[in-house]
């Protein structure tokens, strides 16, 4: 009888840049392909509130699959789209080099397609390709931020007071009521991002906590 070859181990990687956003959808489709190719998903390393824009020390999903990646747990990386990598160039060319270093391919569903062949070479049409979407992910953002600043100028231009309406902040006291979840994580030792994970509120929302505590 042919022995049946073991099942290649792989993790999933999916982002979300607010923690009022879900990874589910990401999560279950990858899951999907890993099932239909005969791939086993070892670990599913979520990134919850952490923008396409935050520094590489930030960005704890793609440190721990580095980690794996390092210790040989792993063959392969799911991620639904490259924007969910980063959407910034130098950290999304670092983060593939490392892991094809390892002898690790990365493997993104939109496309359907993989940074390292069968053979364990390079994927030329991949390489291409992850160039011009990690481009375009980029320009996406920047094109953003340009909008926004515009319709900020615009709005200033025209007389409309921006920011909050009087008496919609919340004191501190009352802040630290609300949010006590985070006050215990901060005091705790955690950082904003991980206690913003941690307690699926906004790091916006977490930092603020934290200027009460300090004020």
């Amino acid at each position: 009888m042919k022995a049946t070859s073991p099942a290649v181990p792989v993790a999933i990687l999916v982002r979300v840049s607010t923690a009022k956003q879900e990874t589910a959808r990401q999560v279950s489709e990858l899951e999907a392909v890993a099932k239909s190719k005969g791939w086993q998903v070892v670990e599913v390393c979520e990134e919850l509130g952490v923008s396409g824009r935050a520094d590489e020390s930030e960005r704890h999903g793609l440190q721990r699959v580095e980690a794996l990646a390092a210790a040989g747990t792993i063959k392969k990386v799911l991620v639904h789209e490259v924007s969910r990598l980063a959407r910034r160039n130098s950290i999304v060319h670092k983060f593939v080099e490392t892991l094809e270093d390892r002898g690790v391919s990365l493997y993104w569903h939109a496309q359907g397609i993989e940074t390292l062949m069968a053979s364990g070479k390079r994927n030329p049409a991949a390489g291409v390709m992850l160039a011009l979407l990690a481009e375009m992910a980029r320009s996406e953002t920047e094109t953003l931020r340009e909008r926004i600043n515009s319709g900020l100028a615009e709005a200033r231009r025209k007389g409309v007071k921006l920011g909050r309406p009087t008496g919609t902040g919340l004191e501190a006291a009352e802040l630290l009521a609300k949010h006590k979840d985070v006050v215990r994580l901060l005091k705790d030792g955690q950082s904003v991002r991980n206690a913003a994970k941690i307690a699926g509120k906004g790091v916006s929302t977490v930092q603020r906590v934290k200027a009460a505590l300090a004020a």
